[in-house]
């Protein structure tokens, strides 16, 4: 068992791009917390990823202030667990100026015993008139016994702004997996086909082509049950 805890500060300066992809592959004896803050200035652009692939216990906080008028951010998210995992996202988006544009979009699948929690928030201040603000959680349960706790939040003290919330807990579609079966595709691949179709809403957002296929590539071996083990890694751990 082992705790990693790191920090990471980000400043995007006026009119700058910043792009942070964070790939989480470690074993289930692992426990990571993440903190994540990141300052925006004047019509700079933020894109934040966290992928996790693998952890026993994970906690990812992440707060974004833009403090500059115009400003654009967007905050992905996609964690796959199973066995007794368990992943742990809080967020905080502060609109303090105004013409400011945020999107937060974060996915789960949860499988086996496993638990997920999603806490996102939407903070915008007095100042931040003409703001737009989107926050969507999705999550899929493989089994019975996996849960997800999700709670977005808007929290606004302007009054002309745009802004929106949600979050949906369910299963795969059963008609559309019926269909792919009436279409000859066994029904183990046509879960893996809805639960790719599922993941690559978030995949296909990374800006990057050469991240976007290698994170194709690494969920790919998720699903399929082939990153059992982290991947590259020489422990070989049992768990």
């Amino acid at each position: 068992m082992f705790l990693t805890n790191s920090v990471t500060e980000a400043y995007a300066g006026e009119n700058s791009d910043l792009d942070l992809l964070r790939l989480q592959n470690e074993h289930n004896n692992s426990c990571q917390v993440t903190n994540t803050w990141i300052k925006q200035d004047r019509h700079s652009r933020c894109q934040h990823g966290t992928i996790t692939l693998h952890g026993g216990m994970v906690r990812n906080n992440l707060r974004i202030s833009m403090e500059g008028e115009g400003a654009e951010t967007s905050a992905l998210g996609l964690f796959l667990t199973d066995k007794s995992q368990h992943v742990d996202s809080y967020t905080v988006i502060e609109h303090n100026q105004p013409h400011c544009t945020s999107n937060q979009y974060y996915k789960g699948v949860l499988d086996d015993v496993s638990t997920g929690v999603f806490n996102g928030k939407i903070h915008v201040h007095p100042d931040a008139q003409k703001t737009e603000a989107f926050q969507t959680n999705n999550n899929i349960l493989l089994s019975d016994t996996a849960r997800m706790n999700t709670k977005p939040r808007l929290e606004i003290y302007a009054d002309d702004v745009k802004c929106s919330h949600g979050a949906t807990v369910g299963q795969l579609d059963e008609e559309a997996l019926f269909y792919l079966q009436s279409r000859g595709i066994p029904k183990d691949e046509g879960r893996l086909m809805l639960m790719d179709a599922f993941a690559w809403d978030v995949i296909s957002k990374i800006k990057q082509a050469s991240l976007q296929d290698r994170i194709t590539d690494l969920v790919g071996k998720r699903l399929r049950g082939e990153l059992s083990r982290c991947n590259n890694c020489a422990m070989h751990c049992e768990d």
